[in-house]
């Protein structure tokens, strides 16, 4: 590259990981990598360093559109364009004139406050005599600007390293978390909804690998209705990366329900068979737990008891990180990740399906169990994997 430019990436819960930081960092500047790479960004250089990570790029480019793109980047805490000078005095006050004179191009500044930080406690001179220092340079070569340490326009930081310093004034907030890879995998159930796809999006931001498993029940729910899930999927993997998402047609294990099982027991035994099957598939899959959008109490199928019943026919852990939100927060996040204007679309999904009057909302699981004996169960799931339809999902 010849002239380039500099972001500064700062890594969220990953510094907290004592001596396993090297190696959440390395995993985070590999995702680093991969997102700038995907977004047409390949040449930019992305290396750690002292506990940062810092992606350097062609002058050319677009600082915010690739600062945009490591925004997403979960594990990433914040971002900031910065400016690079020799860890000398003379030269980090030359370049704070020129960083804050391009500011004062930019946007309406009048005040500034200089905050200072001395990684490197070799260094002679003490973070506050830097800060004081510093702020003696951009008085001087700008006379227009006043200090003010209480509100100011402008909050002009200097990171003093052992081979060279940094100055910045914007930190551009990421997701953080932990990235992608360091939490295993996990199978979400992806309805159409609101739930589902931030429920995948949590557990991504945790760090773990997702794959999804989405249930239909053609003619009754319409292509349009699938079609609206992967669209869900795709907001979802932009955030996750690719993967694989397993769709199961699972109207003829309803009809076999609605035959031989009471009315008010319909959604239970429903959910039960979809998570009998995401199981399947999951372990088939080299998934560790499977990952649903229930909120508790917020349906039938989601009071305690029912949430008892349903786990109760699988071994595998279930994971609900929305277990417990208010409805408006999780519609809040669904704003916020780009998925609620799709979730909302009108198109029904499975569970709208034999849905009976008066669902049961305390089922009894001995109860439960003997209307399972009135089913084949075994074949019934068996039968609908062999029906399997795989789509992958393109990040």
């Amino acid at each position: 590259m010849n002239e380039e430019k500099i972001l500064i990436v700062r890594c969220g819960e990953v510094a907290l990981k004592g001596m396993n930081k090297p190696y959440f960092e390395r995993m985070l500047a590999e995702r680093i990598h991969k997102r700038l790479k995907a977004a047409g960004y390949g040449k930019a250089s992305v290396k750690r360093h002292e506990g940062l990570i810092f992606v350097r790029f062609d002058r050319e480019w677009e600082t915010m559109q690739l600062a945009g793109e490591i925004s997403k980047v979960f594990g990433v805490a914040s971002i900031s364009p910065a400016v690079e000078s020799e860890s000398k005095m003379e030269a980090i006050g030359t370049e704070a004139v020129k960083f804050m004179e391009r500011l004062c191009e930019e946007r309406c500044v009048r005040t500034f406050k200089v905050e200072a930080k001395r990684a490197d406690k070799q260094f002679p001179i003490k973070s506050p005599d830097i800060a004081r220092q510093i702020g003696g340079y951009v008085l001087k070569g700008l006379k227009v600007l006043k200090v003010d340490v209480h509100n100011p326009d402008v909050r002009l930081f200097v990171d003093v390293r052992h081979d060279k310093s940094y100055i910045y004034s914007d930190k551009i907030s990421g997701f953080g978390g932990l990235p992608l890879g360091t939490n295993g995998k996990g199978l979400v159930l992806l309805s159409g909804g609101i739930d589902s796809p931030v429920a995948a999006w949590m557990m991504a931001k945790r760090g773990m690998m997702i794959e999804a498993i989405h249930f239909h029940s053609y003619p009754y729910t319409s292509p349009r209705a699938q079609e609206k899930v992967e669209d869900l999927a795709k907001i979802v993997a932009s955030y996750c990366g690719s993967f694989k998402m397993h769709v199961i047609n699972i109207l003829p294990i309803q009809e076999q329900i609605v035959k031989n099982c009471p009315e008010a027991e319909t959604t239970i035994h429903v959910r039960r068979f979809m998570m009998r099957i995401a199981e399947k598939i999951a372990e088939r899959n080299s998934a560790m737990m499977l990952i649903t959008g229930e909120n508790l109490g917020q349906v039938a199928s989601q009071t305690a008891e029912a949430l008892v019943v349903t786990d109760n026919c699988v071994k595998m852990p279930v994971m609900r990180p929305l277990i417990a939100m208010d409805k408006i927060d999780i519609i809040a996040k669904a704003q916020e990740i780009g998925t609620f204007e799709t979730s909302i679309e009108p198109y029904e999904d499975c569970c709208t399906v034999f849905l009976p009057k008066h669902p049961t909302t305390k089922p009894q699981l001995d109860k439960i169990e003997i209307s399972d004996s009135k089913l084949d169960i075994d074949t019934l799931v068996e039968n609908a994997i062999a029906e399997e339809e795989i789509i992958n999902i393109r990040a």
